[in-house]
């Protein structure tokens, strides 16, 4: 099985469409459709961001064993959670920081 199949597989188990995965992940709808057909190679950190999004190894996305990751300490990300990744990692370090700490401020008061 090619890693566009397994792309596509994982992207069609999620019931989402291309756009929602490459959203999500920070590339292009067209960028990410070459990967599910095999025209290109996703770059390193996008595959880093592929595996967490879908909940899977690197090795598996690679043609490795189909092992799902599911940690205690590392659970499945959510879309949303995805997401919420996506964005930090756009930010400069002083905003990312204070973006976390709120929050956390917010997560203690929910609970």
């Amino acid at each position: 099985m090619t890693m566009g199949d397994r792309l596509r597989e994982l992207r069609l188990q999620k019931n989402i469409s291309q756009e929602e995965v490459a959203r999500h992940i920070g590339i292009t709808r067209s960028a990410y459709s070459h990967y599910e057909i095999n025209n290109r190679q996703p770059v390193y950190e996008t595959l880093i961001k592929l595996s967490a999004f879908f909940g899977v190894s690197l090795d598996y996305m690679i043609g490795g064993e189909p092992v799902k990751r599911e940690h205690r300490d590392h659970p499945t990300l959510t879309p949303d959670t995805a997401e919420i990744i996506r964005l930090l990692n756009k930010m400069d370090h002083s905003k990312r920081k204070a973006s976390i700490d709120k929050m956390i401020q917010v997560l203690k008061q929910a609970e």
